[in-house]
């Protein structure tokens, strides 16, 4: 029996060894020399996963998924998988690069942009990309009466109208003209200059989207998608999870690595860190400051920021008593100590803010001298408002973990700490993500906490989307109007000349800063953590960035 075993076993030896060897069980040397050079070219890792299952966890669900028409990040982080803009950023910085566009002129006079569209890219419906579907996108978004508008359902494209000037009509508009030249050359005709309009065809709010799609779908296109992007919609599940499959007919070649990526709504920041520690996810953003520390060193997890390119604020209804007083709003912004929620709450990965702008931006404004922790100072101002003996204000936050703001709701417990010593009696009321938004633009509030994050590296973006009074009932939730504000930022909209531009911005925000509309409390470095068999993932300061190249290893 022991010999008859002995055989057996040396026979099954040698089957294996010849199926290993053989072109059915393996790679003969120089198939393995091929297969090492792609992936050397393609930058992926040789121990790949066979389970190419991206999970990343987020704080707060979509508001939509139709770019356009939202101002939400945790959309754009979404979308920007599905849709693509004519032009991209770099990786890790707002230095513009080809996107659906591959090349693109520019007329002397600054008034004439031609773009030269990729060929042979379809959208994930299959009908195809070319010039008359950019003309279509682009003017549903300037043409409150484009059949694809959608305006009677209540779709709003802010962010197009602070970008361009203002809507098809308005005096402010700078698009005179689309014209598609043929199926893969389109051209934008300016009335004026307009300085950053190339990083404007950048930003993931306009990106294309098929015009089939808006047809078949109408106003139900928020919840079906239809992009060039890498990744093509599945599923919703409002309030826990958005679904993505790879598209396979992606214009670029061994293009998206994951096979399926999953955003998961988790919004207790601890919670989705012991769902990243525990293998159950794959990537957390909002991790707090303070669990940061903890986590260098661990085997298994890496932590990553982004760049300091936000603010979180309190705002003010400016248009609501008793805050439609200035003198109530500087006292609250000498009542509130922002280096005591800088210390608290970021662990070090935050500086205090005094402009609703990053320092690093262009027009920046050092010299405002803002509002440092005062509480004396409070009191007298609001002496001075009429209200001596104290008043009573209603603070609304919604506890999602933002970039800016990993932990709303201690932020508002401080600030309702630092109000009760001045004698304001500040009452928290807490919505979810998505209502909440929709309640603050329509200016359901007194007070509120929020901020905002760059998206194209322009201090247009920040001050006009938040404080032009354009924008009133949308992104400028302050719901403030200074007339003289808005000719500045109107100006610096159209000047080409940077130092110009950047002199306008600076007059701004020293009015700004007297009319105190928010209290603006810190510049953060969003710290997120990846499981360390994440490949290829490079955060962006938009705080949303392709997938397209990530992976994941053994």
């Amino acid at each position: 029996m022991k010999k008859k075993y002995l055989i057996l076993l040396i026979l099954t030896l040698v089957v294996l060894i010849m199926a290993a060897c053989s072109g059915d069980g393996g790679a003969n040397p120089e198939d393995a020399a091929d297969d090492s050079a792609g992936t050397e070219d393609n930058g992926s890792d040789a121990s790949a996963s066979e389970d190419q299952v991206l999970v990343f966890a987020r704080g707060g669900d979509s508001e939509s998924l139709d770019p356009g028409s939202t101002t939400d990040g945790e959309s754009s982080r979404v979308t920007r998988q599905i849709l693509e803009s004519l032009l991209d950023f770099d990786k890790d910085s707002f230095e513009i690069k080809p996107g659906l566009a591959h090349d693109w002129d520019i007329s002397e006079d600054g008034l004439t942009y031609t773009f030269y569209l990729e060929e042979g890219v379809t959208f994930h419906d299959g009908t195809d990309f070319n010039a008359e579907a950019v003309k279509t996108n682009f003017e549903r978004w300037a043409d409150p009466n484009h059949e694809y508008a959608f305006t009677d359902e209540g779709f709003v494209y802010n962010i197009y109208g602070t970008m361009f000037g203002g809507f098809e009509g308005d005096e402010g508009h700078v698009i005179d003209e689309i014209n598609a030249v043929n199926d893969h050359e389109i051209e934008f005709v300016l009335k004026e200059p307009l300085g950053f309009f190339l990083q404007n065809l950048a930003m993931s709010y306009f990106a294309i989207t098929s015009p089939a799609a808006l047809e078949e779908y109408g106003p139900d296109i928020t919840e079906n998608p239809v992009g060039t992007g890498p990744f093509k919609f599945n599923s919703w599940s409002k309030n826990d999870s958005i679904v993505l499959d790879k598209f396979e007919d992606y214009r670029v070649e061994d293009q998206p690595k994951l096979d399926q990526v999953i955003f998961q709504v988790i919004p207790d920041n601890s919670a989705r860190l012991i769902a990243l520690q525990s293998g159950e996810i794959d990537m957390m953003d909002g991790l707090n400051p303070d669990d940061a520390a903890g986590l260098e060193g661990e085997e298994g997890i890496e932590l990553l920021t982004r760049g300091e390119n936000n603010f979180g604020y309190v705002g003010f209804h400016t248009q609501k008593e008793p805050v439609d007083q200035k003198e109530v709003r500087q006292a609250i912004s000498y009542a509130i100590d922002k280096q005591a929620i800088a210390d608290a709450l970021y662990a070090g990965y935050a500086t205090t803010a005094k402009n609703p702008l990053p320092p690093s931006y262009l027009g920046y404004n050092d010299g405002v001298e803002g509002y440092e922790y005062n509480p004396d100072r409070a009191r007298e101002l609001l002496e001075e408002a009429g209200y001596a003996d104290g008043l009573e204000i209603e603070l609304m936050i919604s506890p999602t973990a933002r970039p800016y703001m990993p932990d709303p709701e201690t932020v508002a417990q401080i600030v309702q700490e630092n109000l009760s010593e001045v004698g304001i009696e500040l009452t928290i009321t807490s919505h979810e993500w998505a209502p909440y938004l929709e309640l603050t633009e329509q200016g359901e509030h007194q007070m509120y906490i929020l901020g905002w994050s760059g998206t194209n590296g322009d201090p247009d973006y920040f001050l006009s989307s938040l404080l032009h009074s354009t924008n009133i009932g949308s992104s400028n939730n302050t719901f403030y109007e200074n007339t003289e504000v808005d000719d500045l930022l109107n100006q610096a909209k159209r000047a080409v000349d940077q130092e110009e531009r950047a002199d306008l911005y600076m007059q701004a925000q020293e009015l700004i800063s007297e009319d105190a509309p928010m209290v603006t409390l810190v510049h953060s470095t969003p710290v997120m953590a990846i499981s360390s068999n994440v490949q290829n993932y490079v955060p962006h300061p938009s705080t949303s960035e392709s997938l397209a190249e990530v992976q994941l290893g053994e």
